[in-house]
């Protein structure tokens, strides 16, 4: 036994350990540039010492502003007599012979040459980081778009869109998985409170949730939960070859986890948790669906207790540790999960989107046509504005009103939404009204134009 628990021990060791996560930057085309050297000092430096500076010039005839330092010694730049090339030429070097593009505090533009900030968190005050080269073009792009894959933007486009054009029932029973998911995920994130991998060696191509805790992975279990869990609620509910579902979903799951790597943003003993521990939640919470469902659509006082039992949670994870993005994203799932499910309510109470009799399954996807892209389209568009409308709003109100409740000050925005007197209901109620938004009043706005 004791062989076996040292086994297991430096298994874990191996898998958290930065060198692995660096080997694999370094095998997908991510080097880091050296840092620049101490300027040399010994025998080729024939700079005069500081303190004799003002004796040299008085040697030189004076200290006259029109007065030309001496011509260097050939050996100047040297380090014991061996030339020592700049730093900008050893980037220069790399990116000719790797063709890479130098990328640090900023990442190129490959279309432009322009350097572009990387994409960070606005109330996080983290370094640049290490300027690094990204040889491989591909595969840089590939793992960005399969981190954006668990950020906010996807959940903002992708759980709507499903919601107006495709399956109001299947989109419903997800949400509630995605919030239990990542709700348990980000408070096990700060119950643990591992570090995320240590740079260097790890080369942070990307720095927006640097500020959370790294075990588990919430990328891993989102990448996990929502392509599984729709393979699993569409699974004879539409008619689609079973093997293509289950490629894609492994597809969705085997790239987020690589991206996460990819960015420096967690160990291989992190990922590999994301996922076990979503597939754990999914065992436990999926035979439930029917129960959550039908309790969100028909019991009298489920908003009530919908709202209350979020709220409840968003205080329970603010008091695990000090602020970090994972709070506020913890705030924000609450909300959206509590607004969903009160739409839920009110929808069934008024007869909108109306679950299809279970006589009419399984559903053959739809013919493609002009006329169907078009209205597809046209719904996505007027309700992703009507929701990024919805958000302006309600956070424009939420942030002063909650900072004058509380006698905040609120000359400073970004210190005071760090509070949790501001945060949470910031958050909760902002992203709570955006999801009661989208599965109310936008399917409501569309029966009005004539779009459903």
């Amino acid at each position: 036994m004791g062989l076996m628990a040292g086994g297991w021990r430096r298994l874990f060791r191996y898998l958290n350990h930065p060198d692995q996560v660096a080997r694999f930057q370094q095998l997908c085309g991510v080097q880091p540039v050296p840092a620049a050297p101490p300027p040399p000092q010994a025998n080729g430096d024939c700079r005069p010492p500081a303190g004799n500076q003002s004796g040299a010039a008085q040697r030189r005839g004076g200290g006259g502003g029109g007065e030309q330092p001496p011509s260097p010694h050939p050996d100047c730049g040297k380090r014991n007599g061996v030339a020592y090339p700049p730093r900008e030429s050893k980037v220069k070097q790399q990116q000719q012979e790797g063709e890479g593009e130098v990328v640090g505090g900023a990442a190129t533009d490959p279309a432009t040459g322009k350097k572009q900030p990387r994409r960070r968190n606005s109330l996080n005050e983290e370094a640049g980081g290490t300027e690094f080269i990204i040889r491989n073009r591909l595969l840089y792009y590939l793992f960005s778009f399969g981190t954006e894959l668990g950020n906010e933007l996807f959940y903002i486009t992708f759980f709507p869109f499903w919601l107006w054009n495709i399956d109001p029932y299947v989109g419903r029973r997800l949400i509630v998985i995605w919030v239990w998911v990542m709700y348990l995920g980000q408070c096990t994130k700060d119950i643990i409170r591992w570090p995320r991998p240590r740079s260097p060696p790890v080369v942070k191509v990307e720095v927006f949730y640097d500020s959370e805790y790294g075990m588990p992975s919430t990328h891993a279990m989102s990448g996990t939960a929502i392509p599984f869990s729709l393979f699993f609620l569409t699974v004879g509910r539409w008619q689609y070859p079973y093997a293509f579902g289950l490629l894609l979903a492994s597809s969705w799951c085997i790239l987020v986890c690589l991206s996460r790597l990819y960015m420096g943003m967690h160990s291989i003993l992190d990922v590999i948790a994301g996922v076990l521990y979503s597939i754990l939640i999914l065992i436990i919470f999926h035979p439930a669906l029917d129960i959550i469902d039908n309790f969100n659509l028909t019991y009298k006082y489920a908003p009530l207790f919908i709202i209350s039992l979020h709220l409840g949670m968003g205080l329970f994870s603010f008091t695990l540790d000090t602020w970090s993005t994972s709070r506020g994203d913890t705030a924000e799932i609450l909300g959206t999960g509590a607004g969903i499910a009160c739409a839920s309510h009110f929808n069934h109470m008024f007869g909108i989107l109306p679950d299809p009799p279970l006589d009419a399954l399984p559903f053959s996807p739809p013919e493609i046509s002009v006329n169907l892209i078009a209205r597809a389209f046209l719904r996505f568009v007027i309700g992703v504005i009507v929701l990024l409308l919805t958000r302006a709003v309600l956070k424009a109100c939420t942030i002063p009103l909650a900072c004058k409740i509380f006698r905040i000050p609120c000359t400073d925005i970004r210190q005071a939404r760090k509070r949790m007197e501001v945060e949470l209901p910031y958050r909760y109620m902002t992203y709570g009204m955006v999801g009661f938004v989208a599965l109310f009043l936008v399917p409501s706005l569309f029966n009005y134009l004539n779009l459903s």
